[in-house]
């Protein structure tokens, strides 16, 4: 029968709702839900009336616990992946940030081997890369000397490199090749559009074309006008996905009520952009080849006031915009689970709790606290208390 875990005692996160029921899983798989399920030959966990959520997916995060995953060892993402899931996360894409092809290609490398030989903690589902075919004007933290035109066969050779695990990109349509690259790239990678100076005929050219998000949205791209409607008018029109860092400074509590209300909450993606002074105190750090100096949590290029990503976690994430928007659980979750899940193509196996997916689950309190978070069945973080404590 292989290992049979019945969650009970608590509330499910499924399908959009939060109903009383109870969870079975058989060797890291959701095997039943319901009420009153057997109880022959399973290990109980008893959740205490607590909320039993999939696990948070991070599609957009450069690293956290003083790790950077441009310069990550294989040790370097263990540790990495032991700290997401402390923050409820069971899923993310590693995010490279532009860097040379030579330095790209390491960082591909050892992304790969941790996959391919995960540890104990969240998975790494594949690669991101945030670059480097993206404009000088709204570089952001990129290098402006290492940023390129659009070229399908760069794009292809790190991917043969990854082996296809390169599952998500994020380019500017308005730079020379990009919009033929996107044409090309159709089915080999998702697609977004960020760093970029679109007009709103380019953003659109872009969408029909293939491109099905926006990266890290409102920040680092052209704002609407109302003569210039720009990237946001188009991402904001269109059917695509928008990513948003909810940390209260890169989008202001009202931005995010606005963009849920345009969006609706089926296709906005909660990420971090976090860097690697994610859970780490105020300091001097890197982002790829940029310093950084963090003050009062807020990480910015040092010397300068460009932003380089962010200290934010998910599990910070998910009590923000529940304060942002006053909305209940089975509105907010949505953000952190299937809608990421279902950008990059794993809804199949994750981002809700069904029979069939993966038993990734993170256990919440009343408060959204994390109180332990499972992968494929098996517990990854523990934040209970013994009760004589």
């Amino acid at each position: 029968m292989g290992t049979r875990t019945l969650f009970t005692g608590g509330r499910g996160y499924t399908a959009g709702e939060i109903l009383e029921t109870e969870v079975l899983t058989r060797d890291g798989r959701i095997a039943a839900i319901g009420d009153h399920l057997d109880r022959a030959g399973v290990d109980i966990v008893d959740l205490h009336g607590a909320l039993l959520s999939p696990g948070f997916i991070d599609v957009h995060t450069h690293g956290g616990a003083g790790v950077d995953i441009n310069a990550a060892s294989y040790e370097d993402l263990s540790k990495l992946s032991a700290f997401f899931a402390s923050q409820g996360v069971t899923g993310f894409l590693a995010s490279i940030l532009t860097d040379t092809v030579e330095a790209t290609e390491r960082a591909i490398d050892t992304v790969c081997h941790f996959i391919d030989s995960p540890t104990h903690g969240a998975k790494c589902l594949g690669i991101h890369l945030e670059g480097p075919f993206l404009c000088l004007k709204y570089k952001g933290a990129m290098p402006p000397e290492l940023l390129r035109e659009g070229d399908a066969a760069l794009f292809r050779r790190y991917q043969e490199r990854a082996g296809g695990r390169v599952r998500y990109m994020t380019v500017a349509p308005e730079v020379k090749g990009v919009p033929e690259m996107i044409s090309k790239l159709q089915g080999q990678c998702v697609l977004a559009m960020g760093h970029t100076d679109a007009d709103y005929e380019t953003a659109n050219d872009a969408i029909d074309r293939g491109v099905s998000a926006c990266t890290h949205t409102f920040n680092v791209m052209s704002l609407f006008h109302q003569h210039r409607p720009a990237v946001m008018g188009a991402v904001l029109e269109r059917p695509v996905y928008c990513e948003a860092i909810c940390d209260g400074r890169h989008l202001h509590p009202g931005t995010v009520r606005m963009l849920l209300a345009c969006k609706g909450w089926d296709k906005v993606v909660a990420i971090t952009d976090s860097m690697q002074a994610a859970g780490l105190p105020d300091g001097e750090y890197m982002l790829g080849v940029n310093p950084v100096t963090v003050t009062d949590g807020d990480a910015k290029i040092t010397g300068t006031d460009i932003r380089a990503g962010s200290t934010l976690t998910l599990a910070q994430a998910v009590k923000k915009i529940a304060r942002f928007t006053g909305a209940p659980p089975e509105k907010v979750l949505g953000l952190l689970t299937a809608n990421p899940a279902r950008l990059i193509g794993e809804d199949h196996r994750r981002g809700d709790i069904a029979v069939g997916k993966d038993a990734d689950f993170v256990v919440l309190s009343e408060e959204l606290d994390i109180l332990e978070t499972w992968s494929a069945g098996e517990k990854v973080y523990d934040n209970r208390r013994p009760a004589n404590s």
